[in-house]
């Protein structure tokens, strides 16, 4: 069940405990549909499915727009090497998502054996067309081939993975450019919960070019003091426990355990490991944790939605610049 008007109602009294550890400010009644209730002595779920569902009607009002104005549709390409069948699963997801939001695009199967030659000429003639907005290289690709090299070869300009060299030498000098879709999905949950980031100390667990080092980045341009750990960090569990935002993203079965949470702390989970039992797990102990944040993303459900909603409004962005 997700928060109605009665959010509104849900406030910390002056000098509780979630106020006096330092916990965040609650959400306005405006964005309150981006949370879910537990119990009273328990973190606010933060739902991803129902703010992705929110980015992509953002997503489809400025594609029809977009349409309005310049007689075409956003485009978006995706390059899909090989038969590796969770990529076959999360390109057919894209491109289900895409169609909705009304933007136009193709997906361009290759075989497993393509050259790296091959490839890239492909990469090359979607750089060149200029109906296309956004290109995806679905990763990862056959052992033979390197990912590096591919994604360098995409135009900065069109790439709405937001890996390129450039766009992330973008983010770190604080330039306007497109940003990793994952790490900007975390940005916008913390965002739809009211979470204000200046002054508050933050760790990032992970130092992946995917989403921690973006991550620490547009957390650090928000004025939060970051910390960067990682797989050598020394006395982990100190470093989590002074934080008030703590972002997961080691991709380690419940690293990061609920005892650790400095109560009142919000939990952005973007780790999903699945367990021998078959169970989909985050890099934080969840249950535990629950009853210390002030407000936590679920595995699965959490930040796993959010990653094709912001590539999807990369590729409007990337349409936009482009005219």
């Amino acid at each position: 069940m997700l928060f109605t008007s009665d959010i509104a109602d849900r406030t910390w009294p002056p000098g509780s405990p979630r106020q006096a550890s330092g916990g965040l400010a609650l959400p306005s009644p405006a964005r309150c549909c981006y949370l879910r209730p537990i119990m009273a002595e328990q973190a606010t779920i933060i739902d991803g499915k129902a703010l992705a569902q929110t980015v992509r009607g953002e997503v489809k009002t400025r594609a029809e727009s977009f349409l309005a104005k310049h007689g075409r549709q956003p485009g978006l390409h995706v390059v899909l090497v090989g038969d590796d069948p969770a990529s076959h699963v999360y390109v057919r997801n894209k491109e289900k998502a895409a169609a909705q939001c009304g933007i136009a695009g193709e997906v361009h199967r290759l075989p497993a054996d393509t050259s790296m030659e091959v490839l890239l000429a492909k990469v090359a003639e979607l750089n060149a067309a200029p109906g296309i907005d956004g290109i995806l290289v679905q990763l990862p690709l056959p052992k033979h081939l390197d990912d590096q090299t591919v994604v360098d070869a995409v135009d900065p300009a069109k790439d709405v993975d937001g890996l390129h060299p450039v766009n992330a030498g973008l983010l770190v000098v604080g330039r306007p450019g497109l940003r990793p879709c994952t790490p900007s999905g975390c940005m916008r949950m913390l965002s739809s919960i009211g979470t204000d980031l200046k002054g508050k100390r933050a760790i990032v667990v992970g130092r992946s070019t995917l989403v921690g080092k973006p991550i620490a980045l547009m957390l650090l341009a928000e004025n939060a003091t970051v910390t960067m750990a990682h797989s050598r960090t020394v006395d982990l569990a100190a470093r989590v426990a002074e934080c008030d935002i703590v972002v997961a993203a080691v991709g380690v079965p419940e690293l990061i355990k609920g005892s650790w949470i400095k109560p009142g702390a919000v939990v952005i989970d973007v780790g999903i490991n699945r367990l021998d039992d078959g169970r989909l797990v985050g890099d934080v102990e969840y249950a535990t944790a629950l009853p210390r944040a002030s407000a936590i993303t679920p595995v699965p459900g959490g930040v796993g939605p959010m990653t094709i909603a912001m590539l999807l409004s990369n590729t409007v962005d990337a349409a936009e610049r482009r005219v």
